[in-house]
């Protein structure tokens, strides 16, 4: 009689390049014959990938953590939390949570798995369910993040990803489109590319080639999109830092082979906050770009975070953003309130600290300005008839995104559809309202 395979439980933090850590481990865990569950009380254990970006995303990491503890026992801790374990030390001691088995760093698989198998003796059962060659993944069918780096190079000082996850390492290219290939035969329709720094991919290695197929492709920002966009698959490129060959890669926006969709961090717009962020701080010229690659591919969409009440910020920093926000006319737009994160070069350059309450007033103020730019251009999508992948089907009004979105961070498309559309579909839709994130439409 086959013995029962052990049974972990996941929860998984943070941001899309954890989650990708998340489904490597899972994969490993079921290519050695665990089961996973979603509860923590059936589980013969629980694994817990942390965020350690900023405070608030410690303390939800810390609730994971003694949630686990108590409706399990059992727990391994892994991710950025793990990379300076001080905050998990001084929560859960030692000699109090001696189930507390194991806290490892970030991209740390092995130790993961040896945490497991020390706690948990990997099942010898030559009839386990066989993993997919795609792996097992966290995200809905149709759409896959695909992570060709780890780490940054870049030291902004308000970050810590650095210090957690090391200087940039790229993936060889021939390895990043194999696996995308993996996920296109299995049904993924959207390849959601990711990293730190998309735009710096392969700087490390000097853009070296490597084989894919019958030929050798470099390791270079331009390179991989074009071969990924000639996969056949709708290609989205996140976190991609303004470098001047971003214009190159325009060009395959404007042909069809990737998406016309750029998510670029610019945090602010003020030259004396982005001096103290050790940010680029030319925005005038940054401005022209955005104006040139608009003219290039009238379709783009352009997304970004910013960060407001940074350390020194003035009332005139702040009109300085809007005034850029109004300018530049981004399509999608989030903010943060500045958090001091422990490690980060912002706590140690003396400026001024902005009060709370006007951290909470700029906020609001600049998300209202956004509000309005971006009712504009959703009202400006009425009358258009508009390629929408489907994510949640429904009987008769299902829920998706156009080119311009991306899952879980962009708006929607509600689309009345007199057939049931299926999720993964990509069905044409004539947009016939719109409101300040979300637009409606019909399935032609």
């Amino acid at each position: 009689m086959t013995e029962a395979a052990p049974k972990i439980s996941f929860v998984s933090l943070g941001c899309p390049k954890a989650l990708v850590d998340s489904e490597r481990i899972i994969t490993r865990l079921r290519a050695e014959g665990y089961e996973l569950t979603r509860s923590h009380a059936g589980a013969d254990a629980v694994i817990v990938n942390t965020c350690g970006f900023l405070d608030s995303a410690k303390q939800e990491s810390l609730a994971a953590i003694g949630s686990a503890l108590k409706e399990n026992g059992k727990v391994i801790v892994t991710g950025c939390m793990g990379a300076e374990r001080e905050d998990i030390d001084a929560a859960f001691p030692a000699a109090l949570t001696p189930n507390l088995l194991a806290i490892t760093g970030p991209q740390a698989y092995e130790s993961v798995l040896d945490a497991v198998h020390k706690a948990l003796p990997a099942p010898h059962d030559p009839f386990v369910d066989l993993v997919p060659p795609q792996g097992v993944k966290l995200t809905p069918r149709h759409y896959a993040y695909l992570k060709i780096s780890e780490g940054c190079n870049n030291r902004c000082s308000f970050c810590i990803i650095p210090k957690l996850r090391g200087d940039l390492v790229s993936r060889p290219a021939g390895e990043v489109l194999r696996e995308a290939e993996k996920l296109l035969k299995a049904g993924v329709k959207e390849l959601l590319v990711i990293s730190q720094d998309t735009s710096a991919y392969g700087v490390d290695v000097k853009y070296a080639e490597s084989a894919f197929g019958d030929r050798q492709v470099r390791t270079k920002f331009l390179d991989l999109a074009r071969e990924l966009g000639d996969l056949g698959a709708w290609v989205r490129l996140h976190y991609v830092y303004p470098y001047p060959h971003v214009d190159d890669v325009i060009e395959l926006m404007s042909a069809g082979k990737v998406l016309p969709y750029l998510d670029i961090p610019f945090q602010h717009a003020s030259p004396s906050v982005l001096k103290a962020m050790k940010r680029p701080g030319n925005q005038e010229k940054t401005l022209d770009r955005v104006k040139a690659w608009r003219q290039a591919c009238p379709d783009l969409a352009i997304r970004s975070t910013f960060i407001v009440g940074f350390p020194g910020e003035t009332e005139e920093d702040f009109e300085m953003l809007l005034d850029w926000l109004t300018e530049a006319k981004l399509d999608r737009v989030g903010a943060f309130k500045y958090e001091p994160v422990r490690g980060a070069v912002a706590n140690d350059l003396g400026l001024p600290l902005v009060p709370d309450e006007v951290k909470e007033s700029r906020y609001r103020r600049f998300m209202e300005r956004q509000q309005g730019i971006s009712a504009r251009i959703l009202k400006g999508k009425i009358g258009k008839r508009l390629p929408v992948i489907i994510d949640e089907a429904g009987p008769t009004v299902a829920k998706g995104r156009t080119k311009a979105d991306a899952p879980e961070i962009d708006g929607a498309v509600h689309v009345f559809s007199r057939r049931p559309l299926r999720v993964g579909e990509i069905v044409t839709v004539k947009i016939e309202k719109a409101d300040a994130y979300d637009i409606h439409g019909v399935a032609v």
